[in-house]
């Protein structure tokens, strides 16, 4: 309040009310429109120049061939989640037993898996053949290790063996974030341990294991693309086999690109609706959905229209 209403107030006078001018923010404002410009300026160059052959992209987009490398990679993406955070779990509380020797191989196993690149993991498995040549099934049979694991199994293998070994991080960081007193009180309800993990501790670490999971599952997803080296026919190994054919490398290549964008956004909405929902009980208020963030900033510009 200005001196002069202070004294006013002070006599027993009514104060004019102040008017409150927001702060001006030129540089904001001056970056945001070079942001914008050079935004503009990539989509044109992308969208007008002839050699992206986005008709070609368009063309190939939906071919039979290409939809299925996309199923399997949804799959391959789906079953390396699954049985990863599975065994993950596993290794997780391994890791947290009193157990001396489980806590010693869930360490070794993190250790061996997150120290060798997935590519040498991949190799390694589909060549397992040279050092085992057949698996025996009983004393009276043997099946070829070649004829047992195919390449598609020997991705399985490898993706799955490699994530655990992250996805046990995850899970034990997720574990160690619960407060101790939750399971002390827990098991001095009588609850045994399992029971203390599955309905007090894990509940409550999935908030802080789903941020993480979800960065692994758009990892994932995108890391599937390695297997196309074994020739499995993934996304990016069935787009190879057709530019093999008509050398249009660029447009099929772009198709790729276009699926990974479009499943990588569908796994990023998920992902923030699952937080969300896991969000309930730690937070007041859920942190507002995209169409709730458009509805209140609607609100705010009529407010801001009727007032001025």
């Amino acid at each position: 309040m200005a001196r002069s209403s202070v004294l006013e107030v002070a006599r027993g006078g009514v104060a004019a009310p102040t008017r409150v001018v927001p702060a001006r923010h030129a540089g904001r404002w001056c970056a945001a429109a070079v942001a914008v410009v050079v935004l503009a300026l990539v989509i044109r160059s992308v969208a007008t120049n002839p050699n992206f052959q986005w008709s070609v992209v368009a063309a190939y987009f939906t071919l039979p061939a290409v939809l299925q490398g996309l199923w399997l990679t949804l799959w391959l993406t789906a079953v390396t989640m699954v049985l990863g955070f599975a065994l993950g779990t596993v290794l997780a509380v391994m890791r947290l037993s009193g157990n001396p020797v489980l806590n010693a191989i869930s360490w070794f196993y993190t250790w061996v898996f997150r120290s060798i690149p997935l590519l040498v993991q991949l190799l390694f498995w589909f060549n397992i053949g040279a050092l085992y040549p057949s698996v025996s099934i009983g004393p009276w049979h043997s099946v070829n290790t070649v004829d047992l694991i195919g390449g598609t199994t020997t991705a399985v293998i490898g993706l799955v063996l490699h994530e655990a070994a992250y996805a046990g991080e995850v899970v034990r960081a997720g574990i160690l974030s619960v407060d101790a007193g939750q399971s002390e009180a827990a098991q001095s309800l009588g609850m045994t341990r399992l029971r203390v993990l599955r309905r007090i501790v894990l509940p409550q670490a999935m908030r802080s294991i789903i941020p993480p999971a979800g960065n692994m599952l758009i990892g994932t997803l995108k890391g599937t693309s390695i297997v196309s080296v074994i020739a499995v026919h993934d996304l990016l190994y069935s787009v190879q086999l057709i530019y093999n054919r008509n050398y249009l490398v660029i447009p099929l290549l772009l198709v790729a690109t276009v699926w990974y964008l479009v499943v990588t956004s569908l796994l990023t909405t998920a992902q923030f609706y699952v937080e969300r929902h896991y969000a309930r009980g730690s937070q007041r208020e859920l942190p507002p959905t995209p169409l709730q963030r458009l509805r209140r900033l609607l609100d705010k510009r009529r407010t801001d229209a009727r007032t001025s």
